[in-house]
């Protein structure tokens, strides 16, 4: 059975994007570009957030995220995932101001995704906050998904 992966809005913004001459950016697009080749191996998710997000901004960038996951499962954000976003708030596992955050966590914590691949370190990705943010999930009754870069699933041996 294939591992279960969430693509945050971040990824495919990375993959999309024109290249950086910044070099932290470019390799996290070089980085972002051979996962991508390595798709195929995972069943790949996003969500309703993740397409309200990626439908933002500049028309061809729009335009180029959109095709880029024409073909991954749509999860809803629903009523539990929502509860989950809340939740995860609340605990302060998750700062207040970025809800689009707790719901990439909670929706792929409540339809069992194993892993939300992300570049948002801030928030999602962060050493500081993970503990808390599987605790959380996991006091609600949830298996708290692995969170990681795409640099971290290119380099997981499958």
């Amino acid at each position: 059975m294939k591992k279960k992966i969430y693509i945050e809005t971040s990824v495919v913004s990375y993959l999309v994007a024109p290249h950086s001459g910044n070099i932290r950016i470019a390799a996290h697009q070089l980085v972002t570009e051979t996962m991508w080749t390595q798709l195929g191996q995972y069943s790949v998710y996003i969500s309703d957030t993740v397409m309200e997000e990626a439908s933002r901004g500049n028309a061809d960038q729009v335009e180029l995220r959109l095709s880029a996951m024409r073909e991954f499962y749509l999860l809803a954000v629903d009523g539990d995932v929502r509860d989950l976003a809340k939740f995860l708030i609340a605990e302060k596992a998750i700062p207040e101001q970025c809800p689009e955050d707790a719901l990439h966590i909670a929706v792929a914590a409540v339809n069992e995704v194993d892993f939300i691949v992300t570049w948002n370190f801030k928030h999602i990705n962060n050493p500081f906050m993970e503990r808390k943010i599987s605790r959380t999930i996991e006091s609600a009754g949830f298996k708290a998904p692995v969170i990681c870069s795409p640099e971290e699933i290119v380099g997981e041996e499958k």
